[in-house]
């Protein structure tokens, strides 16, 4: 479903500028054999416009970020291999491509102004800066559930506000002028905060917890 969504603002953006060198970032990259999918699949489609167009390869440089305790060493130890399997696969003329980790959260400056020209990030700003302040009524649930006081809900909500604002006043910072940002989230169909639609697991995780301490306070 956001494979073409990707596809478009990457060609969008790569038509109207023609860089002659392309930064792209993956925000919350994680670490494992789907790390380094992303930024092959974004450089995968400026290799085919720019055949096409009968241009030079742009240079690429490729940031992965996530939080400092994600096994970048496991990542730096892949690249070999996936540089090779690149070049194998778009030919001659393709790249060069060069790799950075970035260490650090997202809510706060990870890049210098104006250097991003596409910024992507798949399923991780659900993930909040810190517990919300004002969940002391959520008794015996570890997110927002079906039995939580719409304190908690309005505390999440708030967090959430704060956090992705922080997000977009650094992105806007770090991103070139008609740079491209394409954000994954899930989301709910219900317009109920508390409703299972994503957060069921959660739920059930809790019924877990409560059960192997014996139903005391979480």
């Amino acid at each position: 479903m956001t494979k073409p969504i990707t596809e478009e603002a990457i060609t969008n953006l790569y038509c109207d500028t023609f860089p002659t060198s392309l930064t792209i970032a993956d925000l919350g990259c994680s670490s494992g054999p789907n790390t380094l999918v992303a930024v092959s699949e974004i450089v995968k489609v400026v290799d085919e416009i720019r055949r096409k167009l009968g241009h030079k390869s742009p240079e690429y440089q490729l940031l992965l970020n996530d939080l400092p305790g994600n096994d970048f060493n496991a990542i730096f130890r892949s690249l070999a291999g996936f540089q090779e399997r690149m070049k194998k696969q778009m030919g001659d003329g393709f790249g060069p491509c060069f790799f950075a980790g970035v260490p650090g959260s997202f809510y706060g400056r990870l890049f210098h102004a104006k250097s991003l020209h596409f910024v992507h990030s798949s399923y991780s700003l659900k993930w909040l800066s810190q517990v919300p302040i004002g969940l002391d009524g959520n008794k015996w649930n570890i997110y927002m559930a079906s039995t939580s006081p719409p304190s908690v809900l309005k505390a999440y909500y708030m967090q959430f506000q704060t956090d992705f604002s922080l997000f977009l006043k650094c992105r806007s910072e770090e991103l070139v002028a008609g740079g491209r940002m394409v954000l994954t989230f899930s989301g709910k169909r219900s317009e109920d905060r508390s409703s299972k639609d994503c957060c069921s697991i959660w739920e059930l995780l809790a019924v877990a917890l409560n059960e192997k301490v014996g139903g005391g306070d979480l």
